[in-house]
């Protein structure tokens, strides 16, 4: 495969998969960070920020998810999910899960005049970088880029 020739990079069983998953995985930790910083100083703006963000990270996982399961399928033939890649799909789909449980709480605050944000939420919020973070690492070691050697 010729790393510069186009059509082979957007036709490959795996490419839009490991394209496409660095638009959720930013956008969700950068609404984290605008949320946790509104939250401090109380600015309405990075509240805004944070939930415009968190909008297209939600909107953005459901193509990272659909490239995921036909990566598995084109690569593997749907055989059996074991060991990293089982593991790599259950993280993934509770990241998922996680960002858009999230941003349903925030649209709630949102449509609700007067409704506050759940406190509960930035501890929530962390705990699903922290599920993120072992998804994108446990991806790491199936594409190859953190095997060592």
């Amino acid at each position: 495969m010729n790393p510069f020739d186009v059509k082979d990079a957007l036709l490959a069983k795996h490419a839009q998969h490991v394209v496409l998953i660095h638009f959720p995985i930013a956008l969700f930790m950068v609404s984290v960070a605008f949320d946790f910083a509104a939250q401090l100083t109380k600015r309405r703006t990075l509240a805004v920020a944070a939930y415009y963000n968190l909008a297209v990270a939600a909107v953005s996982t459901l193509p990272v998810v659909a490239t995921g399961l036909l990566a598995w399928q084109f690569q593997l033939e749907g055989q059996k999910l074991k060991g990293i890649l089982l593991l790599h799909l259950v993280f993934g789909i509770a990241s998922s899960a996680m960002i858009c449980l999230i941003w349903y709480w925030h649209f709630q605050s949102r449509r609700t005049p007067g409704q506050a944000l759940p406190s509960y939420r930035l501890p929530i919020e962390a705990l699903a970088v922290a599920v993120i973070t072992i998804t994108a690492h446990l991806g790491g070691f199936l594409s190859g880029v953190n095997i060592s050697g």
